[in-house]
């Protein structure tokens, strides 16, 4: 497994080593201790979740606060997104800072957003199959998000804006400011 420093503190690329033959091939998707070793980090994830969307699905951008802040691995089963990880820790040196990195079912890359993030991410393929790994499981009442339109954010989803799909949530969530 690789790992890619972004100019977010404590934000990785994972890329894993992908062994192929005329049978296919096999990767270890995850590696607790080696992820440790290359990081420093050391998350328990609790809870598995995946989502099936179309073209020009933008979900996002959301977070857990509280006692249910949640670290995620992130990463494409099937199609193609690019992945938003927007740092919001308080008094953090890239607060409001966000990096986007196009994951895909054939670069089989990974994204580790750490706790205090916002996420999201836009389908650029006719479908997508996501995956994600928490550190903490979901609970409502600790939702939090931001438009993924809004402006202050200007995020470049590589969708037409006139091509996006949001749900009516995203649509009405707050600004960034």
């Amino acid at each position: 497994m690789k790992v890619i420093s972004t100019k977010l503190k404590d934000c990785y690329i994972l890329e894993p080593t992908v062994f192929e033959d005329s049978r296919g091939y096999f990767f270890e998707s995850y590696n607790q201790h080696k992820f440790k070793e290359l990081t420093g980090l050391d998350p328990v994830f609790l809870q598995d979740n995946q989502s099936r969307s179309s073209y020009g699905v933008v979900r996002g951008l959301h977070q857990q606060r509280g006692e249910y802040a949640q670290a995620k691995l992130v990463r494409v089963l099937e199609g193609s997104v690019l992945d938003v990880a927007v740092d919001v820790r308080e008094g953090s040196s890239t607060y409001g800072e966000y990096v986007a990195v196009e994951l895909t079912a054939e670069n089989n890359r990974q994204l580790f957003v750490p706790r205090g993030f916002l996420h999201g991410f836009a389908v650029l393929s006719e479908q997508a199959t996501f995956f994600y790994k928490c550190d903490n499981v979901y609970n409502k009442a600790s939702e939090d998000g931001v438009n993924p339109l809004d402006k202050t954010l200007s995020v470049d989803w590589q969708i037409p804006e006139l091509d996006m799909i949001l749900s009516e949530k995203d649509q009405q969530a707050r600004s960034f400011q």
